[in-house]
């Protein structure tokens, strides 16, 4: 556009680069008639993306829009501005509708798929929101001064993982390797995060927002919220949105042990008793 994007129209444009790019080598793979050279993800992989996708595009057109176009001078710029936000808004419906209509693709009747599940949509959801945290959390000035913070980002990362890799095990297929009941594995890692989350959630807003713990209560207190004219979310702003996000994974989280609780103790009532 001829002048600087501002670290928020750079990860806007990476976000849409790296969705074009995807999805373009899951069409070439289509095309060529490779997905029998992965047996063992193929089928999940483009619909999982899809997932992503469509998250991660609505998202990026929420935040290009509010933080950065809503700031252009009127002209040509603005005006490509708005239209690369309504076509990522398409995009993600498009994204969502690849989800909604995979099955007409493949025959899933034999093959399943783990994202058409509620635990596999609300691992999706997890995910992506602790991605989106980490991108908030990419200044470090929110964190790096208070201990009790240190670990609220010490959570995420944890979290993070453990549904990474729950994922990871249902895309491989290989969740009924391990040693226990994937159900009980799946209860025991929930209720980990449940609890590790519920920390964050207390601890986050204590030191972001009260001043007895050295937060900021007001948003003018901070000086980068201030000039209004800037392509980049003032920090306090930040320290609000992952608060809000922290919450969401929190729901997120509890919405998923309720489902496994439920399968546990369904389980558990369906083996026989000794007599």
């Amino acid at each position: 556009m001829g002048f600087g994007r501002g670290d928020i129209g750079n990860w806007s444009m990476s976000i849409w680069c790296f969705c074009f790019t995807v999805t373009l080598i899951i069409v070439m793979v289509e095309l060529w008639r490779l997905p029998s050279r992965f047996p063992f993800y193929w089928y999940n992989f483009p619909v999982t993306y899809a997932c992503y996708a469509a998250l991660v595009c609505l998202s990026t057109s929420i935040i290009y829009s509010i933080t950065y176009v809503q700031f252009l001078l009127y002209g040509p710029s603005r005006d490509r501005a708005i239209t690369a936000t309504a076509f990522s808004c398409i995009a993600s419906v498009v994204y969502a509708l690849d989800v909604a209509w995979v099955w007409d693709w493949y025959d899933l009747d034999d093959i399943s798929c783990y994202v058409h599940t509620v635990p596999g949509l609300l691992k999706v959801l997890e995910t992506f929101v602790a991605g989106v945290i980490f991108a908030f959390l990419s200044n470090t000035s929110l964190y790096l001064h208070q201990p009790a913070l240190e670990w609220c980002v010490a959570v995420y990362s944890i979290c993070f993982i453990l549904a990474a890799v729950v994922l990871l095990l249902n895309l491989g297929e290989w969740e009924y390797r391990l040693p226990v009941p994937f159900p009980i594995f799946q209860l025991v890692l929930t209720t980990l995060s449940v609890l590790l989350y519920i920390s964050a959630l207390v601890l986050w807003p204590l030191y972001q927002f009260y001043e007895e713990f050295g937060g900021q209560p007001q948003r003018f207190s901070d000086g980068d919220c201030r000039d209004e004219l800037t392509y980049n979310m003032c920090t306090w702003d930040q320290r609000l949105a992952v608060a809000i996000l922290t919450a969401i994974n929190l729901l997120a989280y509890m919405a998923d042990l309720g489902y496994w609780a439920c399968q546990v103790s369904v389980g558990t009532e369906d083996q026989p008793r000794d007599s």
